[in-house]
């Protein structure tokens, strides 16, 4: 995973300066809150121009997540709890990488990382004697 933060200072990879992108053997998806396009590498596969997205996923997510609160009808979700769950684990990775100053390795079914280094950073350190009651 590579991450480039060039919101606010420049344009980033793709011409964007916020956004993911998945490569994979055949082309290249591209995404951001503005729209999506494809990119074909090496012709074995048709490219497609960018596609401007219809409505704003944000606000879409947390309309559906309060109307969830208010009915307490998980089936109705948009989106299953382990999407964010997985998408807030790759982000704390990366933080995590970027603090050790090195690669890690996410172990799921463990539930921690191969690296202990990085382990150190699963739980908080809370200040002034403050702690997080067990319930």
């Amino acid at each position: 995973m590579i991450w480039e933060q060039a919101q606010g200072i420049s344009n980033g990879n793709y011409g964007r300066d916020h956004g993911i992108s998945y490569i994979g053997n055949n082309g290249t998806l591209v995404l951001d809150r503005g729209g999506w396009e494809v990119i074909s590498d090496e012709k074995r596969m048709e490219s497609l121009p960018h596609q401007p997205n219809k409505g704003n996923g944000l606000d879409l997510h947390t309309q559906n997540f309060v109307d969830i609160v208010k009915s307490r009808k998980l089936s109705d979700l948009a989106c299953p709890i382990q999407a964010g769950a997985h998408v807030a684990t790759v982000c704390q990775m990366g933080n995590i990488s970027y603090r050790t100053g090195g690669k890690v390795t996410w172990d799921a079914a463990a539930g921690k990382f191969k690296e202990e280094k990085a382990n150190a950073y699963l739980s908080a350190r809370y200040n002034n004697g403050f702690n997080v009651p067990k319930v």
